[in-house]
């Protein structure tokens, strides 16, 4: 690799932004420890802080309850629960956050789901007078089965245990044997109290016994940064850019995002799933010319040839494509509160593309509380997590899950309304790898 190169590497691995997700059982304070978090990091505008002292007043409360930063609808505040996923972004000097509050209910396990989709780490509490729980192991598959890469145990309410060491070593000890046993690697435990701001963005105090970071330094020092050339470049074609003006009259680009590896001027692609190939031979990023583009940069990009090639198609590394199939196995979630049947008519969206697809077969609903696979369930319900065996109209190009987060994920929609039913995930995952049947002709315009 010559200087240059690695200089472009080293650009393109740099990172500032973390984006992470709290998640665990319900009352183990995870819209406290975030309202903490935002109070303490000085994140908290003067007239947010205002009104949630006012709110606090009027519920009796003499300091603040950090946790209405974050709960902003009227039932959240009314029953100091979280429901909806809550958004919040922040900074500090070492590093930018998108932070994703996720309810703890078992019936909002959905909402787990979305708020842990794009997450680089996962915060999952615990309340240390309850210590794991079942709720604590749902989260923990979700976050492994989601590919999160990092994951903080966060043992809450030592306060309310005497500050004991032997409670936090005790629960740390039992989730990470469970983390171990859905392949999370990357996990650090750190005692804290929400409430009292121990361990959060200051160092307790009354815990002399832990050496470890806070909460804060572990997010701002976590690595994150990845190379992206070390991933085969994947580029899905949003818009096919046909100025046809006097200055530009032949001019043919295909606008989108990067979504994993770099693709520079020169490279062979090829276009999927047409299997066509051409040589890139311009990249437009922000109107200005460039030898190279990396993920999640948009930008324009020009080829030596013109080929049959719309919104949709995926642009690959002639020598690294992605496997192209109509049939599709995958671990999904469902999201909606109208069940997922064997026959059901879908629109699967995958990165730019959406085509018509059939559920074939559900073959197993995971049981999260010990990964066992619940066979042929018949049907999955809402917050369920299980198999699926899809028939699309048209070839994709999809990648594994395991391999990439953004090509190997896709939404199952009704074609009615366009509602998303499902969030899906392709290859294997902590379920059985049954095949579907082969494909038959059906009617109503969906037979392939």
């Amino acid at each position: 690799m010559t200087a240059a190169e690695t200089a472009d590497t080293a650009a393109i691995s740099a990172t500032s932004l973390l984006r992470f997700a709290t998640a665990g059982s319900v009352d183990d304070g995870k819209s406290t420890l975030v309202g903490r978090l935002l109070h303490d990091s000085k994140s908290v505008l003067s007239d947010q802080l205002a009104a949630v002292e006012l709110a606090s007043r009027n519920r009796g409360q003499t300091a603040p309850d950090l946790a209405l930063l974050t709960d902003g609808l009227r039932a959240e505040r009314e029953q100091g629960i979280t429901i909806d996923v809550a958004y919040r972004y922040f900074a500090t000097p070492r590093r930018r956050f998108i932070l994703a509050d996720t309810p703890g209910h078992v019936q909002y396990t959905r909402n787990m789901v979305t708020g842990a989709s794009t997450a680089e780490l996962a915060i999952i509490l615990v309340d240390a007078r309850n210590g794991v729980v079942e709720q604590t192991r749902r989260h923990a598959a979700v976050a492994a089965l989601l590919r999160v890469p990092q994951v903080v145990l966060a043992v809450n309410k030592m306060d309310l245990v005497g500050y004991e060491e032997p409670v936090f070593a005790r629960i740390a000890e039992e989730f990470g044997r469970y983390a171990a046993s859905l392949g999370l690697r990357d996990v650090t435990a750190i005692p804290i109290s929400a409430l009292a701001g121990d361990n959060v963005v200051t160092p307790s105090a009354t815990m002399d016994w832990y050496g470890g970071p806070t909460v804060l330094e572990h997010l701002e020092t976590v690595p994150v940064a990845h190379d992206p050339s070390a991933e085969p470049a994947r580029f899905p074609v949003q818009y096919v850019i046909r100025p046809q003006s006097a200055d530009h009259p032949d001019f043919r680009g295909y606008a989108g995002q990067l979504a994993s590896g770099v693709l520079r001027v020169g490279d062979r692609v090829t276009v999927q799933p047409s299997g066509l190939t051409s040589t890139v031979t311009g990249i437009d990023a922000l109107g200005q010319a460039v030898d190279l583009a990396w993920a999640p940069q948009s930008v324009t990009v020009s080829l030596a040839d013109d080929l049959d090639i719309s919104r949709g198609d995926l642009l690959a590394p002639a020598g690294s494509t992605a496997p192209t199939s109509q049939d599709v196995t995958a671990t999904v979630c469902h999201l909606h509160d109208r069940p997922l049947l064997p026959g059901a008519r879908v629109l699967l969206k995958h990165t730019t593309r959406t085509v018509k697809a059939i559920v074939r077969e559900v073959p197993s609903r995971l049981t999260l509380d010990d990964l066992s696979p619940h066979p042929e369930p018949g049907r999955l319900e809402a917050n369920d997590i299980g198999r699926v065996v899809l028939r699309t109209a048209e070839p994709l190009a999809l990648d594994d899950y395991a391999l990439s987060r953004t090509t190997g994920s896709f939404l199952l929609l009704d074609p009615a309304d366009g509602a998303t039913l499902t969030a899906g995930m392709a290859g294997e995952a902590f379920a059985d790898t049954a095949t579907g049947p082969e494909a038959g002709a059906t009617d109503d315009g969906w037979d392939f």
